[in-house]
Formats: structure tokens, sequence, C-alpha cells
């Protein structure tokens, strides 16, 4: 297992920029990691990706020099540890809403004593073939991985003091756009009480030590949010290209 340098950096208070991507194509990874982002979020909910393609994705984010993270469709333990083997060094979980949900990705998540993942000589450790004895890499896969729930209804709002408490947990990523439907407004997260309510949990996440993320659509609204303490800021792969391609066909105006 490699080192996760998006760990490392939210550790010490710098900020990650990344990018949540729908496609099966390694070369989209690669391009991302030559691009210079941070992290490379595997969409394994919004998405045909399978778990075959999982491991040729993290192969091409480590060519390029970007972190492999993923967002699993469901808190399904040997579900996450396909990816976790693949070589994926976070998950992001959709769709926490109580301490018990939070609790079982941390247990999914983590090796023995932190949790109950099981161990095969799997990619990530490589095949037991590497420089690290067993014992060795079940430390260092405990300190490297990121555990990330996200944020997205009504209901992780009501009990977000519980699963502020959860051990195990990075941080939370909330998400804009489910959580302002779980509260009534389906056109979007552009609404006022959706905004204030985004702010309040960004900063109970901040006081309880861990970190906050949500999306940023372009570098401005990134530096923002940096700006008000949110260190994990990803954008999707549509919506990035979107921006680029509007940016460059200003050309022809």
């Amino acid at each position: 297992m490699k080192q996760n340098i998006v760990k490392t950096r939210l550790k010490n208070n710098q900020p990650v920029l990344g990018i949540l991507s729908n496609s099966t194509d390694p070369t989209v990874a690669e391009l991302c990691g030559f691009s210079g982002l941070d992290f490379y979020m595997i969409d394994g909910e919004h998405s045909p990706v399978t778990t075959a393609q999982v491991q040729d994705i993290v192969r091409a984010c480590e060519v390029s020099g970007i972190t492999p993270l993923a967002r699993v469709r469901s808190n399904d333990s040997k579900l996450i540890l396909q990816y976790l083997d693949a070589g994926v060094m976070g998950i992001m979980m959709p769709g926490v809403n109580s301490v018990a949900q939070a609790e079982a990705l941390v247990q999914a998540v983590k090796y023995p004593p932190m949790g109950s993942r099981g161990f095969g000589p799997a990619r990530a450790s490589d095949y037991l073939l590497g420089t690290m004895n067993q014992g060795e890499y079940v430390e260092f896969s405990n300190e490297q991985t990121l555990v990330l729930p996200q944020i997205e209804d009504r209901e992780a709002i009501d009990n977000l003091d519980d699963l502020l408490t959860v051990e195990g947990i990075d941080g939370f990523v909330i998400g804009p756009r489910d959580l302002a439907m779980s509260m009534g407004y389906y056109d979007g997260p552009g609404h006022d009480e959706v905004k204030r309510t985004i702010a309040g949990v960004v900063e109970k996440i901040r006081k309880a030590g861990l970190i906050a993320g949500t999306t940023a659509a372009t570098g401005d609204q990134a530096r923002a949010l940096i700006d008000r303490g949110v260190l994990f800021c990803l954008n999707s792969f549509a919506g990035l290209l979107k921006s680029a391609t509007t940016d460059f066909m200003k050309g022809r105006e």
C-alpha cells in the first residue's frame, strides 16, 4: 500500500481538491493525475463501474500520482473490501444517517483492532510480496485509509452530534443536492435555508476536529469554501469538463 498523500495533507490542515468520476476508463483517471488534481474519486454509486474495473483505474491513479478514493454504492462490508483490496485509499459512503451506519463503515474499512476488515494477500498488501510483513501492513493500512461518510439527509443532520463522536471517522462530506431534496427543495441547493444548514454542519464538523468536505463547481467556490475551513473539495468530471468547455468556447464569440 502506498502513502495516502491526501490524508497526510488533510492532517496538516492543507486543502485537497479532486474529482468525482463515473467513467470506467482508466485513462480519465490518468489524465486527472497528470493535470495536478489531488484525488480521483471513483463513483461506484451513480455509474456502471464494476469492482473488476476498479483495479485498473487505481493503477492509472498510481502511475499519474493522484490518490485513488471511491464512493461505494452501499454500506456492504464485502463490497467495500473489494475496493480496498484493489488499492483504493479511502471510502466515501453515501446516505450515512445513524451512528450504527457510521460504525459499520469504520468496521468495514479498518483492520482489527480498529475494525473487522478481512485480510487477504491482495493487491493493496502487495500480495504479501512487498517489504512489509502482515502486521506492519495492517498497522500502516489503518493509518492511511480515509473514512468519509456523506451527510445527505435531514436525519443525518438531526443525528450529527452523535455521528461526530464515532471513532475512526476522518471527516464528513456534505452532498448539497440530496440534502436539499430531503429538505423539500427539489430544484437544487441554492435556497437560503439549505445554505444556512450546510454552514452550520461545516461549523460543527470543524469544532469536532474533523475534516469538512463538500462540492465546489469552480475554483472561486473552492477558494471560498477553503476560507471557511472546508478542506476537502470535489467537483464532478462532467462539471469540470463543462466549465472548461464553456470557457474555451468563448474563443468564437
